[in-house]
């Protein structure tokens, strides 16, 4: 075994810099999950079936909308930085990179936290009743397309996605959109 092969196996899936990060947002997002799904299981027959459990559920999809937007705006700020209409415009373009490293660096742990108040929001909507409207759908179709997308993340660690974590993650950003939206 060369030394080459000998530093792929030792450095693991994940980069050490993000690795301790990444423990703490899993450790952050179980603890959320737990402490919620605890009150919600907590709650009386009657209760996801009236209107203020509706602003329960509906509170976990604002949080999760907060989040990813923050998450999303990775691929936005790489986008806009790309732009030729910025080519002269260094400083800009100096500020545009600080922003883009730090949406680079939370990204993951940001992403993981919003997927743990995802999974709130469906299980609370499904508490609640589902009902096959427009929203529901749009939801449920975003949930499955979300799926792939941190699978494909821990691919993306090692360079072999073949860009489908970018594309799983725009079909999910539409979707999301669609359904935080319309």
């Amino acid at each position: 075994m060369n030394a080459r092969e000998n530093k792929v196996q030792k450095q693991g899936w994940i980069p050490k810099k993000e690795r301790i990060w990444l423990i703490v947002a899993i450790i952050i997002a179980a603890l959320i999950m737990l402490w919620e799904l605890k009150g919600l299981l907590q709650l009386s027959l009657t209760t996801p079936h009236s209107e203020q459990f509706e602003h329960t559920f509906e509170s976990f999809g604002s949080i999760a909308r907060i989040v990813l937007f923050f998450v999303l705006a990775y691929y936005v700020l790489l986008r806009v930085i790309r732009l030729r209409i910025l080519k002269g415009q260094g400083k800009v373009k100096k500020w545009l990179s600080t922003l883009l490293r730090f949406a680079r660096r939370w990204h993951t742990p940001a992403a993981i936290i919003a997927i743990a108040f995802i999974i709130l929001h469906a299980v609370a909507v499904f508490m609640y009743g589902l009902k096959f409207d427009f929203d529901n759908i749009s939801g449920l179709l975003s949930l499955l397309v979300l799926l792939p997308v941190p699978i494909s993340g821990l691919f993306r660690y090692q360079r072999m996605d073949r860009k489908w974590h970018l594309r799983s993650g725009i079909a999910f950003a539409i979707l999301f959109l669609i359904h935080s939206f319309l």
